[in-house]
């Protein structure tokens, strides 16, 4: 399925600009990295995988907003 492939090339191409030396980075740098992340977060919402971690968050969120005062 081509959606594999692009989220596949894309998480590899977020980790290595996550994993680089701390230095100054510009803001179109901080941009275009957020930009890559939100179409990561897009391509892999709708396979099983996404929806898994949907689920796991959509729990932990209530149960902590249910362990509140």
């Amino acid at each position: 399925m081509v959606t594999i492939d692009v989220t596949l090339l894309l998480a590899v191409i977020v980790v290595l600009l996550l994993r680089r030396r701390v230095q100054a980075r510009s803001r179109t740098d901080t941009a275009f990295t957020m930009l890559l992340v939100l179409v990561l977060g897009i391509l892999i919402a709708p396979t099983a995988f996404g929806q898994g971690v949907y689920d796991m968050v959509a729990q932990l969120a209530s149960g902590v907003s249910q362990a509140g005062p």
